[in-house]
């Protein structure tokens, strides 16, 4: 008990309380800026696979195509969303979620659509990450009438 008591008593002090918080940030964020660099290369590494694509490609099975184009799309919005984060002062905005939801359903549906009840479920997910974006631009738009959406 007394070791716990002197836990409790050192989470206290000030210099606690501002040390904590600092150090997971800064671990937070080095962990993003990795996790950017990693997708940035990957990204990349889709755009060469367009390129051999369209270069070697003799067939033209585009179904495999516009999956990369989707995936690469992926990669692009979650980078976006990162560059988000650091500039909206380390928050991530629950619209971007909404948006890449969003656009992996519409991936699924693009890509797998030879089952018509699961092409059915997707689109009904999508109807309720749309229905989420417009209730959170509903409510965030009576707190602060001057904010942007």
């Amino acid at each position: 008990m007394t070791s716990q008591k002197a836990i409790f008593e050192f989470s206290k002090l000030p210099a606690f309380r501002t040390a904590v918080p600092s150090i997971l940030q800064f671990i937070l964020n080095a962990s993003l800026i990795i996790l950017a660099t990693v997708l940035c290369i990957l990204m990349v590494k889709e755009i060469f696979h367009f390129v051999e694509f369209i270069i070697t490609s003799e067939t033209t099975n585009f179904h495999n195509f516009l999956e990369q184009i989707l995936v690469f799309f992926l990669y692009f919005e979650f980078i976006s969303m990162i560059v988000k984060y650091f500039r909206e002062n380390y928050h991530f905005p629950m619209r971007y979620f909404l948006y890449i939801g969003i656009t992996a359903m519409l991936r699924l549906i693009i890509v797998d659509h030879d089952n018509p009840f699961n092409t059915l479920l997707h689109a009904f997910v999508i109807l309720i990450l749309i229905l989420s974006y417009y209730i959170i631009n509903k409510t965030s738009s009576r707190k602060s009438p001057n904010k942007e959406s």
